[in-house]
């Protein structure tokens, strides 16, 4: 039987939090508001699947093009090309760095 190589292939690690970080969040995530070019670092929380991106855009940059729904589409530059994605307020944060 082929190996399957699903969307969590190969996250073990990656996503494991420590034994003082499971669960959820604060809610503060939520309640910051992201507004349209703004620049949003993406961090993956394993404890929601829903709207996260695919696992090699964790720790990337991004510019915010616009809102859909409760999701955010998102620029990123992932080598010469710009890639658009698609992500819950859950897994972005605002960036620290203002460029």
């Amino acid at each position: 039987m082929v190996k399957s190589k699903g969307y969590n292939n190969r996250t073990r690690s990656l996503f494991r939090k420590s034994a003082r970080k499971r669960g959820l969040r604060s809610l503060r995530y939520l309640l910051e508001p992201i507004e349209v070019n703004q620049k949003v670092d993406i961090l993956l929380n394993s404890s929601i699947q829903n709207g996260r991106p695919h696992r090699r855009y964790n720790g990337t940059s991004g510019t915010v093009l616009k809102k859909q729904g409760q999701s955010y589409v998102i620029s990123v530059k992932a080598g010469r090309m710009d890639k658009i994605i698609i992500s819950r307020p859950e897994h972005l944060r605002i960036s620290k760095q203002q460029n």
